[in-house]
């Protein structure tokens, strides 16, 4: 058992990818909580998706592909935002607008330009080729995404929860807002590597509805959706080596299984354990059963 832990780390590789993934998901997974309490988890698909042509116009004009993300993202941002507001369509409606038409340019972009990086790779994130320069740059910007959010973690609980009262008490509210919507953008750039355009959806979303179920505050809900995507990581990067089986992917379904043992084992809010207090619960508090019509109005039964 101890050898199957150790022998992947031997491998310097398998060591950055670890911590590319660990850093990856932990930065997402806290990002999470705010979006599934705001209902933004949409936005970040949105994000997720728009950047793609950022990243082939960076390696076309030679810039960082991390600079081009972002500027992608935080464009997609600005285009819902007017979209939405500037007309009468719906927010989602606007969502899906803007990212399906960024993501068909980048596609195109993708067909148009040679480039040595493979599509898949972009799509579904490459951490085992990810060199100590990325882990470097990963980490950094999952620092001062995390520093952000815990300097300012008041002000957004509060934005999540009542936006109205924070605007009463003299927040910014738009400000923060916008702020958020560029630290999911700069989450969303910190995890291309390691989960790809894709699958950092599923980070950005699952780790925070897992905690959410397990959770009634909003302190220890950032504590489990962390530690909850740090082992999905490790497992996931585990699995990928010993089955031979996409990194990302492996991830994923490991944060996957835990919502859904969260969705069924939770002790408050399971769906077995709600299903157990529903059926221990007293007749008078369920309700009294259906009474047979001929009692209802009082004849003799007709059989």
């Amino acid at each position: 058992m101890w050898e199957l832990l150790v022998q992947p780390m031997e491998f310097p590789f398998m060591q950055h990818a670890l911590a590319a993934a660990v850093i990856s998901s932990v930065v997402c997974a806290m990002l999470s909580c705010w979006l599934v309490l705001m209902g933004w988890s949409l936005m970040g698909e949105a994000v997720a998706h728009s950047i793609l042509p950022g990243i082939v116009l960076a390696h076309i004009f030679g810039v960082p592909m991390a600079l081009g993300a972002f500027v992608f993202g935080m464009l997609a941002v600005l285009l819902i935002g007017g979209i939405s507001g500037g007309s009468t369509l719906k927010h989602d409606t606007s969502i899906g607008v803007v990212f399906t038409s960024l993501f068909a340019l980048g596609l195109v972009l993708v067909s148009r330009t040679p480039s040595e990086t493979h599509l898949t790779h972009i799509l579904f994130g490459n951490v085992l080729g990810i060199s100590q320069q990325d882990l470097l740059q990963t980490a950094g910007l999952g620092l001062a995404t995390v520093a952000v959010l815990l300097t300012l973690r008041h002000s957004f609980v509060l934005l999540a929860f009542d936006k109205v009262h924070a605007h009463t008490i003299g927040l910014s509210t738009g400000a923060l807002s916008v702020l958020l919507l560029a630290l999911l953008a700069l989450t969303t750039v910190t995890s291309l590597q390691t989960l790809g355009i894709l699958l950092v959806v599923a980070m950005l979303v699952v780790p925070g509805a897992t905690a959410l179920l397990l959770c009634r505050r909003f302190g220890p809900m950032l504590a489990v959706a962390a530690s909850s995507a740090a082992a999905s990581a490790v497992i996931g990067v585990y699995a990928s080596y010993w089955l031979d089986i996409s990194t990302g992917g492996s991830i994923v379904l490991a944060q996957s299984g835990q919502f859904a043992l969260a969705y069924l084992f939770a002790p408050v809010k399971g769906m077995v354990p709600r299903l157990r207090r529903r059926r221990q619960r007293p007749t008078s508090e369920r309700g009294e059963p259906a009474r047979p019509i001929h009692k209802l109005l009082d004849v003799k039964d007709p059989a």
